[in-house]
Formats: structure tokens, sequence, C-alpha cells
């Protein structure tokens, strides 16, 4: 059983930044992908961005892409999300989460099994 906890959200004005931590316990992740979700009011839970377990590869929404940054330190089973240049858009609950199957990676919810509680992020105007 995998555990996803995210921290680092919070409240902060546009054009500022932020960054998400997701720290993962129970399996060693480093051949899974991992993604950030996010989850606004009212709408369905969209792809930011994803990580290959490698590192290596990233894959981004085009809504932050340039904005956005996704890393990971395999040895601390921990994948990052550093957010640049924030607006009122971005405001919303954002969820790490752990690919189904090692070695693939995906941009869709339902193709990852593991996911953490969320953590808030709001954008002021």
């Amino acid at each position: 059983q995998v555990q996803l906890v995210e921290s680092g959200g919070g409240l902060v004005q546009a054009g500022g930044s932020l960054r998400l931590s997701c720290a993962a316990s129970g399996r060693t992740l480093s051949s899974y992908a991992m993604g950030w979700f996010r989850q606004a009011p009212g709408k369905e839970r969209e792809f930011v961005a994803a990580i290959s377990g490698s590192g290596i590869n990233t894959y981004y929404a085009d809504s932050v892409k340039g904005r956005f940054t996704i890393s990971r330190y395999n040895a601390k089973n921990t994948v990052y999300l550093q957010m640049n240049s924030l607006n009122a858009e971005d405001t919303a609950v954002y969820y790490c989460a752990v690919a189904t199957v090692a070695y693939t990676i995906d941009f869709v919810p339902n193709k990852y099994s593991y996911w953490g509680q969320g953590t808030q992020v709001t954008v002021s105007s």
C-alpha cells in the first residue's frame, strides 16, 4: 500500500510562487511515473504535470507550461511541483498520484492508482 502526503499549499498573491511537495511511503516508486492533478470547485480533476520514474521525462498541461516545473528525488521518494507566476485560474486543490503501471506515463486520472489527500492552493488577484 502506498501513502502519499502533499504539503506546501496556501494563499498567494497573483504573480507569486509556491512549491508543493508529495512524500510517498510504503513502496519505492522509482519505476513509476508520478503526476500532479488539480480540481477547482465545480470542475473535473485535470492533469497538471507528470514525470517519469527516472525523472528524465516531464510533461505539462498547456495551461502551466513555462510556469510550473515538476521534479522528483527518488532517494527521498518525493515529487515536487514548483509553481511560478501564479494566477487566479490556478486556484484549486492539488493532488499527487502514482501511475498504475510501471514504466508508463499518462495524463488522465484513471491511469493513476494512489492519490494523496490534496493541498489547497488559492491565488488572490
